[in-house]
């Protein structure tokens, strides 16, 4: 009988540290922000409108809160 807890086996993601989920939320927020102001000061001057930096950041996200 085996008296140690058991653990489930976390399969590495391709962040380069160890996180977890509210690690990764966190990161994908900061690069939301980050996309949208570079977004804002470079990119929406020409036409395009911010919202397609949000859809991707939005994508991104999920990638990174999953996959992480």
């Amino acid at each position: 009988m085996n008296d140690e807890p058991e653990t489930q086996a976390q399969q590495p993601g391709f962040l380069p540290i160890e996180t977890n989920w509210f690690d990764r939320l966190f990161i994908a927020v900061v690069i939301w922000v980050a996309l949208s102001l570079f977004w804002m000061r470079f990119i929406e001057p020409l036409g395009l409108s911010v919202w397609i930096a949000t859809a991707l950041s939005a994508a991104l996200g999920a990638v990174i809160v999953w996959k992480g």
